[in-house]
């Protein structure tokens, strides 16, 4: 492709992305399936210059509105350029030269706009915090009262493109040799600091080039998601819940601690998805999980099996703030319920799949977020409300954790201090009978 028909199909791939109201993760996938065409060094500018354009939203969108021009795609492709890749006004106009496979011409309200842009840089001094940081409102003020005087190093971080974290399967395969293939096949590759089983790949490369990720020897996770898994200490032989197993990513790293021994059941109240995890589990040679669909945190399955389970693992439902390095969209679109819904089925479902827990089980309440309501705010309620349940410290969690990065009772992550994802997770223990 001619570098004007890439950014033609990144404006494309742009304007759906804004327009459609699904993650852009699942809508790049989506456009490139539906573009076989596209050779490998395409995808990968296009993908990446969308990514960026949506890392810097709100700082393009501020200078639309103080120079008085609509914000859409267009406009915003147009600042990217000038101030983020910094070409000329001369490489603007054959980029939008309006020839075939090209964007079509600017017209004179985009040529006064690219002629307002000159001389200035992408940051200004009237920027605030919030806007140069590309925090959304609904964050900011929880974000700021969390982190104080670290929170610019946090939003920072949060803008930085995360690398590829890798959970190795133990039962095909050792970190050593994996990392060794990794090596062998031209990858920057080395081990996680913190998790036992990760690895970490620089440069996003290909997927396509991780011959080890077809067989299940490998599998895609944050580090961050790794140490959360890790905090169930599961063991061979225990009957496990992953109450909100999702794709299944934390349901296979405890099914590998448990030697592929004992049970796990992988719940969701999404029933495809779990079916699209059987085959994952299945790939990875696991035989240990069952998956089973809820109608809701209160399915009667949760009542029949009431105590019945060594360890079960709450990753709830979010607002994915701690994921934001992966998912930019999620600061800008409406994809799901806002905190005022988030936060009370939080609490709901906690409340529920304690009931799972047998005496002296381990219930581990885990988010992917960085807000305290979403966290330690739940954690202080569940524990007023059931007295029967007392936390356990995060670092005395696992014998796996020898160099785990928690402060505090809690393990919370964030990719500032810890380069993962943001996660928090807190463990509880059920005494051997009630109060």
């Amino acid at each position: 492709m001619t570098p004007a028909a890439r950014m033609a199909a990144s404006l494309e791939l742009l304007e759906i992305v804004e327009q459609t109201p699904r993650p852009a993760d699942a809508l790049v996938s989506s456009f490139f399936r539906a573009r076989r065409y596209m050779g490998a060094k395409d995808r990968a500018f296009i993908a990446q210059l969308v990514y960026d354009l949506l890392r810097h939203h709100a700082r393009l969108n501020w200078w639309l509105e103080k120079l008085g021009f609509e914000s859409k795609p267009r406009h915003r492709m147009i600042v990217y350029l000038k101030l983020v890749d910094k070409k000329s006004a001369q490489e603007i106009d054959q980029i939008f030269s309006g020839e075939l496979y090209s964007p079509a011409l600017l017209d004179e309200a985009e040529k006064k706009l690219l002629a307002a842009l000159k001389g200035h840089t992408l940051l200004h001094p009237a920027m605030t915090l919030q806007t140069y940081g590309e925090c959304p409102a609904w964050a900011y003020e929880p974000l700021s009262a969390h982190f104080g005087k670290t929170l610019e190093e946090e939003l920072a971080a949060l803008l930085r493109a995360a690398p590829l974290d890798l959970r190795v399967n133990p039962l095909k395969i050792t970190r050593e040799d994996a990392l060794a293939q990794l090596k062998e096949a031209g990858l920057d590759a080395g081990i996680t600091p913190y998790a036992p089983f990760g690895l970490r790949v620089n440069n996003r490369p290909s997927l396509g080039q991780i011959a080890l990720l077809k067989n299940g020897a490998l599998e895609i996770q944050d580090e961050g998601s790794q140490l959360v898994a890790l905090l169930l200490d599961a063991k061979a032989g225990e009957r496990i819940v992953d109450f909100c197993a999702g794709a299944g990513g934390k349901t296979l790293a405890m099914a590998a601690m448990m030697e592929n021994k004992g049970r796990i059941m992988a719940c969701d109240v999404l029933a495809s998805r779990l079916k699209r995890s059987a085959e994952r589990f299945r790939r990875a040679g696991f035989h240990n999980i069952q998956i089973h669909a809820l109608s809701s945190e209160r399915d009667p399955w949760v009542r029949r099996h009431k105590g019945a389970f060594d360890r079960v693992l709450v990753d709830a439902p979010c607002s994915g703030t701690g994921t934001w390095r992966r998912n930019p969209d999620a600061r800008w679109k409406n994809l799901g319920p806002g905190l005022e819904a988030l936060v009370p089925l939080q609490t709901s479902i906690l409340q529920s799949a304690a009931r799972l827990v047998r005496p002296e089980g381990r219930l581990v309440y885990a988010t992917c977020s960085l807000l305290p309501q979403e966290n330690e705010e739940q954690i202080t309620r569940f524990l007023d409300n059931n007295p029967d349940f007392s936390l356990i410290p995060a670092r005395s969690a696992s014998a796996e954790l020898t160099s785990l990065p928690a402060s505090g009772p809690y393990l919370a992550l964030s990719p500032a201090r810890h380069n993962t994802d943001g996660f928090f997770a807190a463990i509880m223990q059920r005494q051997s009978s009630p109060e």
